[in-house]
């Protein structure tokens, strides 16, 4: 999660990362953050790229386990502003495809919508401008049961697209994560994004539910020096990819501070930092915005409070909490195209790079899912945020051309 001073990521001081939501977090079970993420009023740590006034930065610690975390000096959290640069349509394809990786699957059509409709005027929240030009959406039902419906028309195909890379949640019922596929980061420290949970390797905090489910919990219960405990994933050092469709179907906590994220960090964050590593949230949500998720993108020259993003939200004030939704990119050679329930919201290719800033979409990303309790973008936990909150995830799927 970006500090969008949400990994994501990415999420403005974090959002910086926007949402960047997130920030260096070593691989294993006792993460450090000694890569030198930015001191708080933009003071430079050792070996890290510094961040100025509340934007999001993470670590560039060894592990590469980094994820986007914002300083806390400055504008205290800063604005989270979407980029301008309006969706593109984008066509439908039909068919089935056969995903490799063993199982054939029937039927799958990717539909997408024709040409996301912009959002005028660009709304203000909580001290966050998006900007017109992102789309908010129109339609956005949720998706179907796990393999179905949305974005794969049945089964885990998608016409067009190969099954690469999965993570489908059958265990049984209390199972812990999948660790030949996953991190589970241990630390408690901030994030640079003022976040007030410790992340657990707990079942406690992370486990199947027995339905083809993982369930994320937040709970308030001291730990650590915490107040509250959490889960993050990251797939640093297990699964890194270069282009490809990245999807999740999940359903969102709900409540102040909560601060959901799926999302992804360059696999060079250990030697490049953060932002020059690149990160990509996803899917973004704070729950003081129940019916909006973010999509955004950090890099160098575009990052934590001024990120390239648009938000997108559900008809009807609907809320994500209430159902579950397919969050997806579609990220290919100078191109990435963001999806909710199959629909085109947002596109970005390096023409919307400010000047003289770089694209740097054109190496290896590993993913990250998290839950986030308080920080500077979503705020923290009230009196009417109750707990414990869950983030369902039913499946994490990549694909490729």
């Amino acid at each position: 999660m970006k500090t969008r001073s949400p990994l994501r990521l990415s999420a403005a001081a974090m959002l910086a990362s926007v949402f960047a939501l997130h920030c260096g977090s070593s691989n294993d079970g006792t993460a450090n953050n000694d890569g030198g993420v930015t001191a708080n009023g933009g003071a430079t740590a050792t070996g890290g790229s510094t961040a100025s006034g509340g934007s999001h930065t993470t670590s560039n610690g060894g592990s590469g386990g980094g994820s986007h975390t914002s300083s806390n000096g400055g504008s205290g959290g800063g604005s989270h502003t979407s980029s301008n640069g309006g969706s593109s349509g984008d066509s439908t394809a039909s068919g089935g495809s056969t995903a490799s990786g063993g199982s054939t699957a029937s039927g799958g059509s990717h539909t997408s919508s024709n040409g996301g409709s912009a959002a005028s005027g660009g709304s203000t929240a909580n001290g966050r401008t998006s900007n017109s030009g992102g789309s908010t959406s129109s339609g956005g039902a949720s998706s179907g049961g796990k393999g179905g419906a949305s974005n794969t028309g049945g089964g885990s195909s998608i016409a067009g697209w190969n099954l690469v890379w999965s993570d489908e949640f059958n265990d049984a019922k209390g199972t812990g994560v999948d660790t030949s596929k996953w991190n589970m980061i241990n630390k408690g420290d901030g994030f640079g994004n003022s976040e007030l949970e410790f992340y657990t390797n707990r079942t406690d905090n992370a486990a199947m539910d027995g339905t083809g489910n993982l369930v994320i919990t937040a709970k308030k219960e001291s730990y650590m020096g915490r107040d509250y405990t959490s889960a993050r994933l990251e797939s640093s050092g297990k699964f890194e990819h270069l282009y490809g469709r990245f999807e999740s179907r999940l359903k969102v906590p709900k409540g102040q501070g909560l601060w959901p994220a799926f999302w992804l960090l360059g696999n060079n964050i250990g030697s490049a930092g953060w932002p020059t590593c690149g990160e990509v949230d996803i899917m973004e949500n704070i729950g003081k915005e129940p019916t909006t998720v973010h999509g955004s993108m950090h890099g160098p020259g575009y990052s934590g409070g001024n990120p390239l993003g648009a938000p997108y939200s559900l008809p009807n004030n609907a809320k994500f909490a209430d159902d579950f939704h397919v969050f997806a990119i579609e990220w290919e050679m100078n191109v990435v195209r963001f999806y909710v329930d199959d629909h085109l919201y947002e596109t970005r290719t390096p023409a919307d790079v400010p000047s003289g800033a770089k694209w740097v979409y054109d190496h290896p990303f590993y993913i990250l899912l998290n839950v986030a309790v308080g920080g500077q973008w979503p705020g923290n936990p009230d009196g009417t945020t109750t707990f414990p909150q869950t983030m369902t995830v039913d499946y994490v799927r990549v694909y490729t051309r």
